[in-house]
């Protein structure tokens, strides 16, 4: 028994250290050259310091930066990062989501996102197209340590959609399903 969970844990480590999905870098490095969109929902009781957070967000560089007041008390808990937006910048808004929109609770597909663009507290995305994540795994991409392909290979294997979804009371095959990120 112990050797078929040993097995398991080897391949799907081997997988994953393998596997390139979505991320190429010459894609992103043409990309790189431009600023990555970002958007953020803030809950309504950040409206009077909207101004200097619009320029926390700025401080980052190489960001263009919509700032929108939520109109209920608190956004979502979903963050969105597309598949060429630097670590650097990724972490940056993990770490104002906590602040700002009471953290991360799910991440959505890279295949519903542009490969530039992120989003925090977002509300655009079915529940198909998003995954749950725990405290463990929002550490894991925390990690200074990452560069941004491994940063984006974790996201990605975070993000991995469910083939079957429910729908009136069955479990379909899912409509959202994306047979592979397209750039």
């Amino acid at each position: 028994m112990k050797k078929i969970c040993f097995s398991i844990c080897l391949t799907i480590t081997i997988i994953f250290l393998t596997t390139n999905v979505g991320y190429t870098k010459d894609d992103c490095l043409k990309i790189n050259k431009k600023n990555a969109k970002v958007e953020i929902w803030l809950s309504k009781k950040y409206e009077k310091d909207y101004r200097n957070i619009l320029r926390e967000f700025k401080e980052m560089g190489n960001t263009k930066v919509g700032l929108f007041i939520y109109p209920a008390e608190n956004p979502s808990r979903i963050v969105a990062i597309g598949r060429c937006v630097p670590v650097q910048i990724a972490q940056h808004f993990l770490k104002k989501a906590k602040k700002y929109s009471l953290g991360t609770t799910h991440l959505v597909n890279q295949g519903f996102v542009s490969s530039h663009w992120s989003g925090l507290g977002t509300s655009l995305f079915s529940e198909h197209s998003i995954n749950a994540i725990n405290q463990q795994q929002l550490i894991m991409l925390m990690d200074e340590n990452l560069d941004t392909q491994s940063f984006q290979k974790l996201y990605q294997s975070l993000t991995v959609q469910k083939a079957k979804a429910p729908a009136f009371g069955l479990m379909v095959d899912n409509p959202k399903l994306l047979d592979s990120i397209k750039p």
